[in-house]
């Protein structure tokens, strides 16, 4: 039966990994810079300044932001006032140094720089400008090392040299803040790598004779892990069993699933289950796990005899595999018996065919990625016609294993004009006497 079209989701650019393109800085760094200024300047700037004494601060009011307009001016006595006053639309923390902190006697200086630390803790999103007496530069240094932007001597100021802190300190704080993020984002970005590498399989194929390479490219830009899983095992019996699925989506929900589907499938064929019984409780699993109704995943899987000369082919949905010998053109295995992707019909029966291999083969398992590309500029796609005359083409020309792997995901990729949107992973299994 056709393999179900899936309904797409929209993805959002943190999920589809284009939000991560901004943790290597460069032109997209630049433009977060630039757009931080013009809202900088785009915005009348608001500052609070908090000072027990504001009478004591004449140039405040004959301050102008760089447009030329007046700056607005908060005022308060302590803190209290300060937090009531401190809301979303002030740019800048104008703070004497010699206040108190909240609970502290004004003579005591166990803490110089408390009521800044009270106050960061207080707006850790605005900027702050340290106030400090003439000459104590030690301490306006201290009050920058522990999280103001600036520090100003208090008998120094004018309104010009205030105004431009007050811009200087709205754009560095802008750019710590952007620096922070993008930090995050690269750390989050490390660990997602980490975390999807270590998801990869690695197959449990000792003691067989039978070669074993894979190939896997996500649709996900900067992904390492898609909606594509694959895996093969060998049981203590020498049957070595392989598989590969397609869950609908391309998200990271799709691909978590996928990979819950190969260890349910792992484990249930090292129990000893196959053919109809395992792919009835892999859907029951997918039933169980997926985040809607509407989503299923095709499988393939295969169980190849421990002589290597013929296997059990079961399909849920998904393309048959392509199958090549020595001497004949390679061409797809029967796919008459086809049942329904996991999660479409419930109670749904999945036949296993016998196929006869032969003494040498090599066996190939692929998703829909690697034929749903587009070739030429009318818009057709490769399709699975156009598959086998390009593996035909490229074991003839000698290639084997990882190298025909490698080239024929290349060749998709070429045709396709640019990369492709779907996931795509192959397995090829290869048996010689």
């Amino acid at each position: 039966m056709p393999v179900p079209v899936p309904r797409q989701r929209a993805i959002p650019a943190v999920e589809s990994g284009q939000a991560q393109a901004v943790i290597h800085g460069g032109p997209l760094k630049e433009e977060a810079h630039r757009n931080a200024t013009a809202g900088a300047n785009s915005a009348t700037l608001t500052l609070l300044l908090i000072e027990d004494d504001p009478a004591g601060l004449p140039i405040v009011p004959d301050m102008l932001d760089s447009s030329g307009k007046p700056v607005r001016v908060r005022t308060a006595r302590n803190l209290t006032e300060a937090e009531r006053l401190l809301t979303d639309d002030v740019h800048c923390i104008l703070l004497d140094l010699a206040l108190p902190a909240p609970g502290r006697p004004h003579d005591e200086d166990a803490d110089e720089l408390a009521v800044l630390r009270h106050v960061l803790q207080l707006a850790p999103r605005h900027a702050v400008l340290a106030l400090t007496a003439s000459g104590d530069a030690e301490r306006g240094a201290e009050a920058v090392r522990v999280g103001a932007q600036d520090y100003l001597f208090r008998d120094e100021l004018d309104g010009r040299l205030l105004s431009r802190a007050i811009r200087y300190a709205v754009e560095r704080k802008r750019s710590d803040s952007a620096e922070r993020r993008l930090a995050e984002g690269r750390l989050r970005a490390q660990e997602n790598r980490r975390l999807e590498r270590g998801l990869l399989p690695t197959p449990l194929l000792e003691g067989s004779s039978l070669r074993f390479a894979a190939r896997y490219r996500p649709g996900r830009s900067r992904a390492l892990l898609g909606g594509d899983f694959y895996d093969a095992v060998r049981t203590p019996d020498g049957t070595v069993h392989a598989m590969i699925g397609d869950v609908c989506g391309h998200g990271p929900d799709e691909a978590a699933l996928g990979v819950e589907l190969r260890i349910a499938w792992r484990a249930l064929t090292l129990a000893g289950l196959c053919g109809d019984e395992l792919l009835g409780t892999l859907q029951e699993v997918l039933e169980h796990e997926r985040a809607d109704e509407e989503i299923f995943a095709t499988l393939c899987t295969v169980d190849i005899a421990p002589d290597g000369r013929r296997a059990g082919l079961c399909l849920a949905g998904h393309p048959s595999p392509l199958i090549a010998r020595p001497g004949r053109t390679p061409k797809l295995l029967p796919y008459e018996n086809n049942g329904p992707a996991l999660g479409l019909l419930p109670g749904a029966r999945w036949p296993r065919m016998q196929v006869e291999l032969g003494a040498e083969w090599s066996l190939m398992l692929y998703t829909d990625g690697l034929i749903e590309g587009r070739v030429g500029t009318d818009g057709e796609r490769l399709g699975q016609d156009g598959m086998v005359d390009m593996i035909r083409r490229q074991l003839d020309e000698g290639l084997r294993g990882e190298n025909l792997l490698r080239a024929a995901v290349s060749e998709v990729r070429d045709l396709n004009g640019g990369e492709l949107t779907d996931d795509v992973a192959v397995v090829l299994l290869d048996r010689t006497p």
